[in-house]
């Protein structure tokens, strides 16, 4: 999917004059959270609708609102908003093929070839020579499905997403789409940021265990961690309450902003098509670095990590990326950015101390600012948390 930050300007996921409200806490807010607090407030006023974030860490949970999430009442945006978290899929993804790889189910080693016989064939693909190690750290070449023209020209401009805003696309479909092109490079060669990987290892899952990718994920991750605002929607088109509206200008510079909460998020299927909330995705990768959902060597492997034409500071592992920030600490986590909606998640490397933030227009903003204020605030304002009982 097409997303804005660091991530988004290379790589891509899904894919009005903002309504600026003050930044509020959940609880009172210590001086610490200050720069968070202003960089969230700053994407608002760069044009974004509205932003929401939760950071967790032992001291307990802290969240802050910024701007509107319903540009046409004026009202507030909630720290307890779901939203579509696009490309931050694939991290749940990942965790599931490699949680089959423990239980001695398969292994990343093993071609596509071996779970989805014929399937990668057309144009120079070839699933025998793709290992699913290859579609998970995006190494693979399979060509990317959203830059195929039709697509675009059917998701990613007003007049084709009001079309086809409400078809449902089957992950073949989504195959076929990429398939007409040539691979971008031969596998194990280079690296590109392809949303055709996780649409696969999607299909993987379901041929490995019986069930949907989507099953899998609820009864291995979400239910689990009690995750209860974390859903694969399938084909609903709207998203659970609480939430805000969603606004997309269609990448064109000073557009208009339309509305486009309801859409079929079949579009993005295991690439991209999950709903959360900002409390939610930080429990779960907080959970995932601690070592609560994989193994050790798992763990490890999901780690090991690969450069990337995004930026020097950001490498890739198996739906996991790690960020070097300017102040020299390295985050573990994902961005995500669908219609309407850009996200980014991101933690220590113990495990210990997340963010999750959102913006509700997917044309301005910064979520990365967000970020970079959070795990290295001002020497002068020591960390502090107040708990929020979540």
């Amino acid at each position: 999917m097409r997303v804005r930050t660091a991530l988004a300007a290379t790589t891509a996921l899904l894919l009005s004059a903002a309504l600026a409200g003050p930044a509020v806490a959940a609880g009172p807010a210590s001086p610490g959270h200050t720069a968070t607090r202003e960089a969230l407030a700053a994407a608002v006023a760069a044009g974004a609708p509205g932003a929401t974030a939760t950071a967790r860490d032992g001291h307990g949970t802290w969240s802050a609102t910024a701007g509107v999430g319903d540009t046409r009442t004026g009202r507030a945006r909630s720290a307890a908003d779901h939203y579509r978290v696009a490309s931050i899929t694939k991290t749940f993804v990942a965790t599931v093929l490699l949680q089959l790889e423990a239980e001695g189910r398969l292994s990343l080693d093993d071609t596509v070839e071996r779970w989805l016989p014929g399937v990668i064939r057309g144009h120079g693909h070839d699933g025998r020579e793709i290992t699913l190690r290859q579609l998970l750290n995006h190494t693979s070449g399979i060509h990317d499905y959203l830059a195929d023209p039709e697509f675009s020209r059917d998701y990613f401009t007003e007049a084709g997403f009001s079309e086809h805003r409400y078809d449902t696309l089957t992950p073949r479909h989504l195959l076929g789409l990429a398939l007409r092109h040539e691979p971008d490079f031969a596998p194990g060669t280079s690296w590109r940021y392809s949303n055709t990987n996780y649409v696969v290892a999607g299909m993987v899952i379901e041929k490995v265990t019986g069930h949907p990718y989507g099953t899998e994920i609820t009864r291995r991750i979400t239910a689990p961690l009690h995750l209860g605002a974390t859903s694969v929607p399938g084909t609903r088109t709207t998203l659970p309450r609480p939430s805000s509206r969603a606004y997309s200008t269609f990448e064109v510079p000073g557009g208009p902003a339309y509305d486009v909460t309801e859409l079929n998020p079949s579009l993005a299927s295991s690439a991209g098509e999950m709903i959360s909330d900002s409390a939610d995705l930080s429990r779960f990768y907080g959970a995932l670095l601690r070592g609560e959902l994989l193994p050790p060597r798992q763990l490890e492997e999901m780690k090991t990590t690969v450069a990337t034409a995004i930026a020097p500071g950001i490498r890739y592992g198996l739906g996991l990326m790690d960020t070097r920030l300017a102040c020299g600490v390295h985050v573990w986590g994902h961005t995500g950015g669908i219609h309407g909606s850009v996200s980014e998640v991101q933690t220590t490397a113990d495990g210990r101390h997340s963010l999750a933030v959102n913006l509700n227009g997917d044309w301005a903003g910064d979520t990365s600012a967000v970020v970079e204020k959070e795990f290295c605030p001002p020497a002068s304002h020591p960390e502090t948390r107040v708990s929020t009982g979540r």
